[in-house]
C-alpha cells in the first residue's frame, strides 16, 4: 500500500538569492533519506516560495519492507561439550542475539557446521520514520547562517511559522522545528492571508493556487518570464532576462505580475551598463532593448499582487527609479571630472597584498611585462603599457565603488570620455575576461596582453609569497586565472614561451626577491591546470601526461600535441607500440642509457629483423622531420604507426642484451633511435600504462 506524502516548512521570507538551491537541496537529501530508509516511491517533487520550502512525494509506501536477519555464530563443535551442554561461546552469542541456545539454528558453511541466528524483521511504519527522516534532512540543508528566534534553540535559515505533514488524508503526529505539524498552510500574504487546509497532500499545488500562491518554483519562473517577454513587446522592445535576476525575481513572488514602466530619456547619456546596474541591483527590474540592441528608456518589474490599480503600482515604480538613476547619471559626471591617470596616483593609498605592494605597484609591474608580452601577441607595446597603467584606475571612481561589477566596464567609458586610443580603451575592459568557465574570451591584442599580464603578475607574487592555492582555499582565484590564461593562448593560437614569460614576471617585482623555484612552480601549476581543462572529455590522463612529461613551454604546441596523441591512442596500433615503447624504456633505464654519440653501425645489423627496423627508421626519418616542424602531429604519428611490423618482429626475434658488447650497443643504438622518434612527439610508453 502507498499514499502521497506531502511535507511544508512554512517561513518567514527565504533568501531570495539561495531559494531555488534550498529547495533542491531538500528534494534531493529527502530522496536519499527514503532510499537509505528503504522507502518506496515513485517521484518526489519540490516546491519553493518565499514563505515555504515543500516536498510531494508520490505512492510512499505505508511500510518498510520486513527483512530477513542471519547472524552466523561459533562452529557447532565449539559451541557444545561431549555431553551436549552448550559452551560459553555459544551462550554469549545466543544472549547477543536475545534469545536462548535452544532457539538457535545450525547451517552448513565452507568453514563447517556453525550456530546461526535468524530472523524476520518486521519493517518500521512510514509514520514512525518520517519525523525523524525530515529533521535530518532540514538539518543537512546548505544554510551559510542559522537562526534562532524568541526563546526557541531551534535553528534555521529563517524563523520556522508553521509545519504542514499530511500522508495520504492523514496528518502525521510530529513536532518539527518546535511546532507540531498539521494540515494547516498559508495562502497569499496579501490576497489569501487566512489559514489554508490542506486535506489530502494531492490537493497541495491546486488548493494553494486559489489562494493566489504558484508553489512550483519552475512554472512561477517561466509565468515570470512569458509576462517581462510581453510587456517588453508592448513597448516595440525585447527584455533582457538575466538568468539570476530571473531565479531572484522568482524567489521574491509567490503571485507574479509584470508591469513595465518608463523612465526619463535624459538618463540613457549615462553607460547603458550603469543604468542597467541601478536596475538590476537596487530595484530587481528587467531592462529593453531595441532591434540595434539599444537600451530604451523601459523598464519592467514584477509584483508579488494582482493590484485592483496597476497605474499606481507603476508610477510608484517610477517615482523609486528616478532618483537612482539620477545618483548613476551624477556618479558618471562626477568621475568624468577626474582623468584616470589622475585616479591611478590614488591607487599607491590602496594595498593590493601586504607582501606584494599597493594596487599601484602592481599596474607598474603589468606594464612592463605588458611591453615584454606585446612582441608574443602582436600588440602596439606603448598602447599595452599605457593599458596596463591606467587598468586598475576605475576601481576608485564614485560608480565602480557603488557596482564593483562595473570595474573595466567603467574604464572603458572614461577612457573613451578622454578621447584615448580606442585599443586602449577596449583593453580596460577585456583585461577581465574570460571572468568564468565557458566566457568569451578578450579579442584585441592589447586586451589580451593585458590579460595575460594580469594573471601572470598575479599568479607569480601570490606563488612567491607562500600563498599557492590548497585543496581547500584558493582566495586569489588561482586556478581560474590559470585556466584563463590557458584558454587565451591556446584559442587565439599565440605561441607563447610560458615559462619565459613567467621568468620575466618575476623580474618586474622589484621589493621582493622571487627564487626560480617559485617560478617553476608556478609553471608546473599551469601546465596541471590541463588535466582540468580537458576533464569530462574525451582525452585520457595518459594522453595528457604523454604531454606534459616533456616539460614543453608552449601551451598551443602542447594541446595539439595532446590531441594527436588522444587519436593516436584509439588506432588500432597505438596498444602495441605503447608497449613497445615502454619496453624500450625499461631497455634503455636498465643498462644506464647508452653513449649517444655512439652512431649505429649498419655492418653490425646481423639479423634481418633489426636490419628491417633500421631501414623504416631510416626510411621515414626525413618526412617525420618535416611533419615536426609544421607541428603535425597527427600526421608524425600516423608514420611512426608504420613501424608496429618491424617493431613487433624486432623483440620477437632479437634479443638485445647480448654477450657481444660491440653487437649489444648497436642494439641499444637502435632502440634508442627508436625511441627517439616518438620522443619527439610525446612519451607514448606512459599510454602503455591505461592497457
Amino acid at each position: 500500500m502507498s499514499k502521497d506524502l506531502l511535507v511544508e516548512i512554512g517561513t518567514e521570507e527565504l533568501p531570495p538569492k539561495s531559494l531555488n538551491n534550498l529547495m533542491n537541496a531538500f528534494t534531493l537529501g529527502f530522496e536519499a533519506q527514503l532510499q537509505q530508509a528503504k522507502l518506496t516511491h515513485t517521484a518526489i517533487k519540490g516546491f519553493a516560495t518565499p514563505r515555504r520550502l515543500a516536498l510531494l512525494v508520490s505512492d510512499l509506501s505505508e511500510q518498510q519492507a520486513d527483512s530477513a536477519i542471519e547472524k552466523l555464530g561459533p562452529a557447532v563443535k565449539a559451541a557444545f561439550d561431549a555431553d551436549g551442554v552448550p559452551s560459553k561461546a555459544a551462550q554469549g552469542f545466543a544472549r547477543g542475539c536475545g534469545v536462548s541456545v535452544e532457539e538457535l539454528e545450525t547451517t552448513d558453511t565452507d568453514k563447517g557446521e556453525r550456530l546461526v541466528f535468524r530472523k524476520i524483521q518486521t519493517g518500521e511504519t512510514t509514520a514512525s520514520l518520517l519525523p525523524g527522516l525530515i529533521e535530518l534532512c532540514l538539518a543537512d540543508l546548505p544554510i551559510a547562517k542559522r537562526m534562532r528566534w524568541g526563546a526557541s534553540r531551534v535553528e534555521f535559515v529563517r524563523p520556522v511559522k508553521w509545519v504542514l505533514m499530511v500522508y495520504g488524508d492523514e496528518v502525521i503526529p510530529a513536532q518539527i522545528m518546535g511546532l507540531s505539524a498539521s494540515r494547516q498552510s498559508r495562502g497569499h500574504r496579501f490576497h489569501h492571508p487566512e489559514a489554508v487546509t490542506i486535506n489530502k497532500a494531492g490537493d497541495y499545488v491546486e488548493i494553494l493556487r486559489q489562494c493566489h500562491v504558484i508553489a512550483d518554483f519552475c512554472e512561477r519562473r517561466e509565468l515570470i518570464r512569458a509576462g517581462v517577454e510581453a510587456e517588453a513587446t508592448k513597448h516595440g522592445g525585447e527584455a533582457v532576462i538575466d538568468a539570476a535576476l530571473l531565479d531572484e525575481v522568482t524567489a521574491l513572488n509567490e503571485w507574479p505580475v509584470a508591469l513595465s514602466g518608463r523612465f526619463d530619456e535624459r538618463f540613457l547619456a549615462v553607460p547603458a551598463q550603469a543604468l542597467i546596474s541601478s536596475m538590476k541591483e537596487h530595484q530587481k527590474y528587467f531592462h529593453v532593448v531595441n532591434d540595434d540592441k539599444q537600451l530604451l528608456p523601459v523598464f519592467i518589474t514584477v509584483a508579488n499582487i494582482d493590484s485592483k490599480d496597476p497605474g499606481s503600482v507603476i508610477a510608484g515604480n517610477e517615482r523609486v527609479i528616478r532618483p537612482r538613476l539620477a545618483d548613476a547619471a551624477f556618479f558618471y559626471e562626477t568621475d568624468l571630472k577626474t582623468p584616470l591617470i589622475t585616479q591611478r596616483e590614488k591607487l599607491r593609498n590602496i594595498v593590493f597584498q601586504e607582501k606584494l605592494g599597493s594596487v599601484f605597484d602592481k599596474t607598474e609591474r603589468v606594464a612592463q611585462l605588458a611591453e615584454y608580452l606585446a612582441t608574443q601577441t602582436g600588440a602596439n607595446s606603448e598602447q599595452s603599457k599605457l593599458a596596463a597603467q591606467l587598468s586598475k584606475s576605475d576601481l576608485l571612481s564614485e560608480m565602480v565603488q557603488e557596482f564593483p561589477d562595473l570595474q573595466g566596464i567603467m574604464g572603458k567609458h572614461y577612457a573613451l570620455a578622454e578621447q584615448l586610443d580606442p585599443a586602449v580603451a577596449s583593453a580596460l575592459s577585456e583585461q577581465y575576461l574570460p571572468r568564468f568557465s565557458g566566457d568569451e574570451l578578450p579579442q584585441s591584442k592589447v586586451g589580451i596582453t593585458l590579460a595575460l599580464a594580469d594573471r601572470l603578475d598575479t599568479l607569480v607574487g601570490i606563488f612567491a609569497i607562500g600563498q599557492a592555492p590548497t585543496g581547500s582555499s584558493d582566495p586569489f582565484a588561482l586556478r581560474r586565472a590559470s585556466l584563463a590564461v590557458l584558454r587565451i593562448l591556446v584559442d587565439h593560437e599565440i605561441n607563447l614561451d610560458l615559462s619565459a614569460a613567467l621568468s620575466q614576471a618575476a623580474k618586474c617585482y622589484t621589493t621582493l626577491s622571487v627564487p626560480s623555484a617559485s617560478v617553476e612552480q608556478v609553471f608546473t601549476y599551469l601546465i596541471g591546470r590541463f588535466n582540468a581543462w580537458f576533464e569530462g572529455g574525451d582525452i585520457s590522463t595518459e594522453a595528457i601526461q604523454a604531454v606534459t612529461v616533456k616539460q614543453l613551454t608552449n601551451p598551443v604546441d602542447i594541446v595539439q600535441r595532446i590531441k594527436a596523441v588522444a587519436d593516436f591512442a584509439k588506432q588500432a596500433e597505438a596498444p602495441a607500440l605503447a608497449s613497445a615503447n615502454k619496453r624500450v624504456a625499461n631497455i634503455l633505464s636498465k643498462q644506464g642509457g647508452i653513449d649517444t654519440q655512439i652512431n649505429l653501425d649498419p655492418a653490425l645489423l646481423v639479423a634481418p629483423e633489426e636490419q628491417a627496423l633500421a631501414q623504416a627508421i631510416n626510411k621515414l626519418s626525413t618526412p617525420l622531420g618535416a611533419l615536426l616542424n609544421d607541428r603535425n602531429y597527427a600526421a608524425a604519428l600516423a608514420l611512426l604507426a608504420s613501424l608496429r611490423n618491424p617493431v613487433d618482429a624486432f623483440f620477437d626475434e632479437v634479443m638485445v642484451i647480448v654477450e657481444d658488447e660491440k653487437l649489444r650497443a648497436n642494439r641499444l643504438a637502435l632502440l634508442n633511435q627508436l625511441r627517439g622518434l616518438f620522443l619527439g612527439i610525446a612519451d607514448i610508453s606512459l599510454l602503455a600504462a591505461s592497457k
